[in-house]
Order: C-alpha cells, then sequence, then structure tokens
C-alpha cells in the first residue's frame, strides 16, 4: 500500500498535509473513529477522501448541502476518483446507473444527504456492501446542544453500529466542548482522536458597533464599506426581505451588491454565487444560507448587520473572510432589535401543549403499522414540519417506533407514447393488470394522477407490484414519471407506554431546547458587550486559550463598545388591539386559539394555520414584532379568557 504522502501528491496534487490532516487520516487509516474540529475552509473534506481511496469498501459520506456535493464530486470525478451522489435531483438512468456501481464495487465513496438515510429500500442496498468509512459531515447537528440540531442526525451513530460501518469520521467547523462530547461520546470516539487545530485567526480583526438599529443601522455599513479599499464582503441579516431591501440599498450609492437567500430560486442563487466567485470587489448581502462550500479566499470584509443567532453561527461566518492569510475585517452592528427577533423566531418552534397531545395521540394509536405525513401533521395541530419531524425522531430513540422509510402516494404520468399500444406488448395476465391501474387515473390538463391507496384498495394489488410497474414504464421510456405526497411510514415497537407521561417528557423537551436557544443568544450579547479582547473571549467559548490578548481587536484597540441602546418597555396591551385580537379568534379559531397562536401572530411569527387562514397579510401581523415573545404570551394570558 503507498503510504499517504505518496497519495496525496500523485492523486491531490499537494505537496504535503495541512494542520490536523495527517493525524486524522493515520488514525482513520489504523482503522480508529475521529472527530475533527477544524475551522471553516481548513481542508476537512481531505479528512476523508484521501483515506477512502486507500481502504477497501464505499465510504459514505452525509451532507445536508447538495451543492457542496456537486462541487466535490466534480473535484474528485476530474481527478479520476469514483464518486457520486444520491439525491432528489437525479433521474431515473443516473439512480439506475449508480446501483450498479455500487453492487460492481465501482464506487470509492457515495455523497447523500441525512434523510436518504430514512429510506428502507436504500438502507437494504447499503446493508448488502462493506462500509469502510461513515464520513459525517456538520456533524454538531447530531447533538441538542448544538447551534444547528437536525432530527436526521441524531439516528446516525445508531444506524452506524447496526451497518456495521468500519470506521466514523465526523466533521464539525463549530463545536463546543459539551458538543464535542456529545459527538465522541455517540460515535464512540476515544479522548485521543479527537483533532481540533484551533479557532485562532491571527489575519481577522474584530470589531462590535453598538446602533439603534433601522435605517441609522444601513448607514453606519454604508460608512464601513466607504472607509476601507473595495474587496469581496459579505453582509450578512437575518430575514429574506432585509435582504432584498439592504442589497438594493447599496447599489443605490454605487455598490455591486446583490441579495442572497433560500427564498430565491436555485439558478438564481448560482448565478449570485457565480459573479461573487468571480468577481474581486462584489458585495454579497445574505442570510445564513450564503456561503456553505464557498471556496473563495480573498473576502477582504465580512459584516453582520443583525445579530447571529450563536457564537458558532458567528464564528463559521467570519471564518470565511481572509482565507488567503491577508488582513481582514469582521464587524457586528449591534441592535437590541436583533435579540427580540431571533428570541421570537424560537420561542414561536415550541408546540402548545395541545399539539404535542394532539400528535402523540395520533400517532401512537395508528396500529402496529402505519404511515403519516408530515405536511398533515403540521397543518392540523399548527406547528412547524421540523418540530413535527423532531417528535418523531424522539419517538424513534426511545425504541417506540421504528421507521420503514418514506413513500410517495400520489403518482403524476405523462405517456410518451400511446398507453394502449405500449400495454398490448405484455401478457395477457400484466396487460390487464396494467390496464385496472391505468382505469383509476385521473386526468389533469397536462399529467394524469395516480392515489396509490385508490389504486390499491381497488385493484387488490399490493403496492410494490404497482410502484415497480410505473417505474418498468419509465425506464422503457413509455411514460415520464413524477411523484409527491410523501408519507413516513413506521411500525410500532412497544405498546406498555403512557401517553400522558410521554406527553409530559415531550414537553419538557422542547422547553430544554427552548431555553437552550435563548442562552445561546444570550451569549451573543455577552460577546457583543465585551470590554476586553473579544477573539479571546471567541476561543474561551469553543475551549481554547488563546494565553495573550490578540492586541488587534477593538477591545484591544481600546474602543469601547459601550451600551446596546435599549428598547421601550410595554406593560399592557391596547384595549382597540385586544378587541380586534378577540374578533380575529372568532374569524379563526384553529388558528388563533391558543395564547400561543395569538402571541406568535402579533410578533410576526407565520405558522401553518395562519398561512393557510392568510392571516399573515392581516394588517395585525407583525405589529408587536419587536416586543419580546414571552412578554406578549404573558400579557394575552392575562387578558385573553
Amino acid at each position: 500500500m503507498p503510504a499517504p504522502t505518496d497519495v496525496l501528491r500523485s492523486v491531490f496534487g499537494f505537496p504535503g498535509f495541512r494542520g490536523g490532516q495527517e493525524a486524522v487520516v493515520s488514525r482513520l487509516l489504523d482503522a480508529r473513529s475521529v472527530l475533527a474540529i477544524f475551522p471553516t475552509g481548513a481542508g476537512k473534506s481531505l479528512c476523508y477522501q484521501l483515506p477512502a481511496l486507500m481502504l477497501d469498501g464505499l465510504t459514505l459520506v452525509v451532507s445536508p448541502l447538495i451543492a457542496l456535493m456537486k462541487d466535490q464530486i466534480d473535484f474528485l470525478t476530474g481527478k479520476g476518483i469514483r464518486a457520486a451522489r444520491l439525491d432528489s435531483t437525479l433521474g431515473a438512468e443516473e439512480i439506475r446507473q449508480l446501483h450498479a456501481d455500487l453492487r460492481s464495487g465501482a464506487l470509492k465513496l457515495l455523497y447523500v444527504a441525512p434523510e436518504r438515510l430514512g429510506n428502507e429500500r436504500f438502507l437494504q442496498t447499503l446493508r448488502g456492501l462493506r462500509l469502510s468509512m461513515l464520513a459525517v459531515d456538520e456533524a454538531h447537528c447530531i447533538s441538542e446542544w448544538g447551534h444547528n440540531f437536525r432530527p436526521d442526525y441524531m439516528k446516525l451513530a445508531p444506524l452506524a453500529r447496526s451497518l456495521r460501518v468500519e470506521r466514523v469520521l465526523a466533521l464539525t467547523a463549530t463545536a463546543t466542548p459539551s458538543v464535542a462530547r456529545d459527538i465522541a461520546a455517540a460515535f464512540d470516539i476515544s479522548s485521543g482522536d479527537i483533532i481540533q487545530t484551533g479557532f485562532h485567526r491571527p489575519n481577522l480583526t474584530l470589531h462590535v458597533t453598538p446602533t439603534a438599529g433601522g435605517d441609522a443601522r444601513w448607514e453606519v455599513l454604508l460608512a464601513r464599506l466607504g472607509s476601507r479599499p473595495r474587496g469581496a464582503t459579505i453582509v450578512y441579516v437575518t430575514l429574506q426581505r432585509t435582504a432584498e431591501e439592504l442589497a438594493q440599498y447599496l447599489r443605490g450609492h454605487g455598490y455591486d451588491a446583490l441579495a442572497y437567500h433560500a427564498g430565491m430560486e436555485p439558478e438564481t442563487r448560482h448565478q449570485v454565487q457565480d459573479r461573487f466567485m468571480n468577481s474581486p470587489d462584489a458585495v454579497v448581502v445574505a442570510t445564513i444560507a450564503f456561503g456553505m462550500g464557498i471556496d473563495k479566499s480573498d473576502i477582504r470584509a465580512v459584516y453582520h448587520c443583525n445579530l447571529p443567532k450563536s457564537l458558532e453561527n458567528y464564528a463559521q461566518e467570519i471564518g470565511r473572510a481572509g482565507r488567503d492569510g491577508q488582513p481582514s475585517d469582521c464587524e457586528l452592528l449591534a441592535a437590541m432589535a436583533d435579540v427580540t427577533v431571533l428570541e421570537n423566531f424560537t420561542f414561536g418552534d415550541t408546540p402548545t401543549p395541545e399539539a404535542v397531545t394532539g400528535v402523540l395521540g395520533h400517532v401512537l394509536s395508528r396500529g402496529e403499522t402505519f404511515d403519516v405525513s408530515v405536511h398533515e401533521l403540521s397543518h392540523t395541530h399548527d406547528v412547524r414540519p421540523l418540530v413535527i419531524e423532531t417528535m418523531l425522531t424522539y419517538l424513534e430513540l426511545d425504541g417506540l417506533l421504528e421507521s420503514t422509510g418514506p413513500f410517495y402516494n400520489e403518482y403524476k404520468f405523462q405517456p410518451l407514447e400511446p398507453l394502449d399500444e405500449a400495454i398490448a406488448g405484455f401478457d395477457a395476465a400484466r396487460a390487464a393488470f396494467l390496464r385496472s391501474v391505468f382505469a383509476l387515473a385521473e386526468r389533469k390538463r397536462t399529467w394524469s394522477v395516480l392515489e396509490l391507496d385508490t389504486v390499491v384498495q381497488k385493484t387488490g394489488e399490493p403496492r410494490q407490484r404497482i410502484v415497480a410497474a410505473l417505474n418498468y414504464l419509465e425506464e422503457r421510456e413509455v411514460l415520464k414519471l413524477q411523484v409527491s405526497g410523501v408519507r413516513q411510514g413506521y411500525r410500532l415497537k412497544r405498546t406498555d407506554f403512557d401517553v400522558q407521561a410521554l406527553t409530559r417528557t415531550m414537553r419538557e423537551r422542547f422547553e430544554q431546547r427552548e431555553r437552550r436557544d435563548v442562552q445561546r443568544l444570550r451569549q451573543v450579547l455577552d460577546f457583543a458587550r465585551h470590554e476586553g479582547c473579544r477573539t479571546r473571549f471567541l476561543l474561551t467559548y469553543f475551549g481554547e486559550e488563546l494565553g495573550a490578548d490578540c492586541g488587534h481587536c477593538d477591545g484591544c484597540a481600546g474602543e469601547r463598545t459601550g451600551a446596546l441602546p435599549p428598547l421601550p418597555a410595554i406593560d399592557s396591551l391596547e384595549a382597540q388591539t385586544l378587541a380586534r385580537v378577540a374578533r380575529l379568534r372568532a374569524e379563526h379559531p384553529e388558528a388563533l386559539a391558543a395564547p400561543r397562536q395569538l402571541a406568535r401572530f402579533l410578533c410576526g411569527i407565520s405558522s401553518p394555520s395562519a398561512i393557510r387562514a392568510r392571516l399573515t397579510r392581516h394588517p395585525l401581523f407583525g405589529q408587536l414584532s419587536d416586543v419580546p415573545f414571552q412578554r406578549v404570551l404573558s400579557l394575552l394570558e392575562g387578558a385573553m379568557p
């Protein structure tokens, strides 16, 4: 076997390892699982790409970012490495080829989103393969103490054991000591196999400027941009609307400014990203959706025009500046109004007691095998889909449920040739079966629609046979398929449970998450108010001791931040507002029944029921968006019957 340094030079074309990489690679080649905590842009991906070539079997890479998967696969295939991704953008022929490559052992790396590992058919495929390594990108998502918790990540550790993965590499750029302990415990990683290269970037100068918010903050940003040489710049904001409006404001003052957020069409986002990558002085005004996988080394400044929701987010975002080692500025324009907005979103995500009771009662009373629609549960109980997914994941991890994978209930098709002629080519029994299926299709203007539950019920045929027939006809290019109406299948594993006790436990879990999110935001405020070395404060949060002040942040330069301007207090709700809310509540009892729903509405936090009732367009929606959610909730509970 060649030495890792030989593979590094001959395949990847790099003269030597960067900090921490060799330690990670050598441990993986010794069949040890590793946690790598490297700052943004420090070369985490090489840590699994290189050993993947030297190990027998498949390396499975779990990443939440499709764009990042595409970039890495382009890089790997350009080096002659057999790598692929499995995601929703692939066509039927691409998926067939991928499965053939998996069976033949031709692939060395396969990239998937974490949700893919809930697919029973895909898991069955993996169980027939030798999995030499599981690489988990953004591994902090596994931890409830992490800043970006994702329920699908919680299932990865037990899944790695059930699939008999030979070694695990967990990767993150932002892990506090408590999050690192969580990750290591989940994947059985010993303390000696946690490799952390350090967060300190001496070329980054950190500043915090208190502002009153609103237009005043935009004027400060404009002054900052004008006071320094033009260079590639990222401006982070909280809301999509703010990204659009601020980019337009900057364009009006002569800057090549573009907005970027998750609400834009994918093609538009790619165009913005390409322009930014190819421009020496473009300004992108973005939500946190921007920057993942951006490999631009000459970003000269990162501004936060709103408070980040956590110090983890802040560290990750400023880490995109100055990767070429040249001096770069990172400034936070801090306003107390941001605290209210971010806290309100946190409180708004906590389900009502009625919602928790309703979801658990529905799910746990469906029998031994059943399926649910997250979308339908979200609308019925007026909580976001992510909250429903989190509840279901808790039930899985507690051993009550077992996922049997997602499936689709609605199949839309367009014939590419006359169906009668195609069906006539089959033997009599198969032709009769196909005619019975297509006789139940509902004809629309462009597509015809098959509701699978209805087809199964009326034909008496197994679902698997119907789906296999439709897939076969698509492979033969007889028709074009689209699927929708995803449902999640489950198997009830235990019946010895107390629904009331489960409900109490579930509510406590969400309340704990709420408190953790608020605590993270308080730590951002502590950072903004800190009068000493700002760099040292940030590094201490991540468990790293700098040893001395950095000497060049605003604290070290003696630039006192001063106090953040306070928000106006509110002691009561106006009688007129209460009367209007009472009338709305009577008109929309489903959307505004509970005080928490009313508080969401007044604080401008959308919910499935409010969207369905078109209440997000009502003049009262968001009227108290600058008032802390808990204060609004308390006032409503005291004023409403």
